[in-house]
């Protein structure tokens, strides 16, 4: 085959780029949450009294936001007065309050850090990276995790392979 049949073929064919074109690729669930969670946040702005613009937005209308969404959670958590505080599986049911679940809280971070970046705002001013969202972050958690009789223990990091394999390695002879 001669070389100006073979680009014939290729042009017939198509290139790797018009097949991209010809068939948008749908965005994974994280990114279409990502955006969700982005398109919610910024209509939660515009909703306060006054609306307050994305580039006024600070570590207080997200602390704010979280506890917004509260109201929405799913996650019953034991107040200190409950008689069934501490228990992970409470036999009957009690009027203790529904929140977001920690987990839930921290994607949702995690998300939105990532959305106001990928939309412009610089890392040092991301209001979602802040420390008091961390500490927040901390005290749901902690709080959620006594009202329900379940301990967060942080885990203790594994040994990175790439030691292990080197004692290892260090260790083996060859017959």
């Amino acid at each position: 085959m001669s070389s100006s049949e073979r680009g014939k073929e290729q042009v017939s064919e198509g290139s790797p780029s018009d097949i991209h074109q010809q068939q948008p690729t749908t965005p994974s669930r994280y990114e279409s949450q990502k955006r969700r969670d982005w398109n919610t946040f910024g209509q939660y702005l515009k909703n306060q009294r006054p609306p307050v613009p994305l580039s006024q937005c600070n570590c207080n209308h997200v602390l704010d936001f979280l506890r917004y969404l509260d109201q929405f959670g799913k996650t019953k958590v034991h107040l200190q007065g409950c008689i069934f505080y501490g228990q992970p599986e409470p036999p009957a049911p009690c009027t203790c309050p529904l929140r977001q679940a920690w987990g839930s809280l921290d994607a949702l971070i995690g998300r939105l850090r990532a959305a106001y970046e990928e939309n412009g705002g610089s890392p040092e001013t991301n209001p979602f990276a802040s420390g008091a969202i961390r500490v927040y972050l901390r005290e749901v958690r902690e709080c959620q995790a006594k009202a329900r009789g379940i301990p967060y223990k942080k885990k203790k990091k594994k040994p990175s392979p790439s030691k292990a394999n080197e004692e290892s390695s260090s260790t083996m002879h060859f017959s």
